[in-house]
C-alpha cells in the first residue's frame, strides 16, 4: 500500500504552530525539502522511520508520535541521546563554550576527549557551529579534523533544547547501518531515506565521489531494502541524486519525479548552482 503525493510547492500556513528548528547544520540536510516538498509527506501513518538521521529537519518538521531514528555515526546519535536525557546539562556546557569561543579555544576543544556523554553531545555541537561550513569529516583515525570557520560571535540561545528533547522522548535512537532501520517496517509506517549523496553529479564525478560516501553497492542494497518494506505496506518517500543509473534502479517499482534545487556543498557563494535530484515514492 503506497500513496499518490502531488508534486507542488507547500504554502506555508499562519495557523500551524511553529516546527522545531533542526539544531545542527548538516551538509545534505532536509531543510529545502520541508520548504518547498512537505506536502508529500502522508498524513497518516503509524511509526516514523528514518534510517540516515542527520540534522533531523523532517522528523523535527512533523514530530511523529513515535519513530525509529538511525545513523551510522555515533558521536551524532549520542548527542541525540544525550539531548534527550539530559538537555539542561547540555545546555549548560554550550554556554561556557559560547563565553570561551576563540580560535584558540576552538582546536583546544577539537583535540580534547571528553567522557561523559553530556560533554561530548556539547563538543559535538559546539565543533558544529563553528567549524568551516558546518562540515562534518575524521581522519583515518575517526578523529574529527575540520578547521574552524569564520564566524566571531555564536548564540546557542536560539537552541530549543527543551522541545527538542521532548520530541526525542519516544524515538528508538540507533547507531546501525540502514538495513537495519528499513528492516523494521511495517504495514502502515512511513520512511523518510536521505542516504548519503552530492548534487554534484551531473558528470563522470558522480560515481568517484560517491564510491566515498556511499557506494554503488550500498545503493543497491538500499533499493532492495526498500523493495521488501514496500511490499510490506510501508509508505516510502526518498530522495537521491539524479543519475541515470538510479533513475533506472528505481523506475519500474517506484514513482519518481525530478526537481531542481540550489547547492548549498560548495564554501563560496559563487559556487553554488542549480542541480538536479530526484524524489522516489512507494506508489
Amino acid at each position: 500500500m503506497g500513496f499518490s503525493p502531488h508534486f507542488r510547492p507547500t504554502d506555508a500556513d499562519p495557523k500551524k504552530k511553529s516546527p522545531i528548528k533542526p539544531f545542527l547544520k548538516w551538509a545534505g540536510g532536509k531543510r529545502w525539502f520541508i520548504a518547498n516538498f512537505q506536502n508529500l509527506i502522508p498524513k497518516n501513518y503509524n511509526r516514523y522511520l528514518e534510517p540516515f538521521l542527520g540534522s533531523g529537519a523532517v522528523f523535527f518538521h512533523i514530530k511523529p508520535k513515535e519513530a525509529i531514528l538511525g545513523d551510522l555515526n555515533k558521536d551524532l546519535i549520542e548527542t541525540y541521546l544525550s539531548i534527550r536525557n539530559n538537555w539542561k546539562e547540555v545546555l549548560r556546557l554550550l554556554h561556557l563554550h559560547q563565553k570561551r569561543h576563540s580560535e584558540k579555544y576552538y582546536y583546544e576543544l577539537r583535540e580534547a576527549i571528553p567522557k561523559r556523554r553530556s560533554e561530548k553531545a556539547a563538543r559535538f555541537i559546539y565543533l558544529n557551529k563553528t567549524c568551516w561550513n558546518g562540515l562534518y569529516r575524521v581522519n583515518q583515525k575517526g578523529k574529527f579534523n575540520v578547521p574552524i570557520g569564520d564566524r566571531t560571535k555564536i548564540v546557542f540561545e536560539k537552541i530549543d533544547l527543551s522541545n527538542i528533547s521532548k520530541a526525542l522522548k519516544k524515538t528508538d535512537l540507533r547507531t546501525c547501518d540502514f538495513e537495519k532501520v528499513i528492516g523494521d517496517a511495517k504495514r502502515g509506517d512511513f520512511l523518510f531515506v536521505d542516504p548519503p549523496y552530492t548534487v554534484c553529479h551531473n558528470n563522470n564525478g558522480f560515481i568517484k565521489y560517491n564510491e566515498k560516501l556511499f557506494s554503488w553497492n550500498d545503493q543497491k542494497r538500499l533499493f532492495e531494502a526498500l523493495l521488501k518494506a514496500k511490499s510490506k505496506g510501508a509508505k516510502i518517500l526518498a530522495t537521491n541524486a539524479n543519475h541515470i543509473d538510479l533513475v533506472k534502479l528505481y523506475k519500474n517499482e517506484f514513482g519518481i519525479k525530478k526537481i531542481n534545487r540550489i547547492s548549498r556543498i560548495a564554501g563560496k557563494t559563487s559556487s553554488r548552482n542549480s542541480f538536479e535530484e530526484i524524489i522516489i515514492f512507494s506508489q
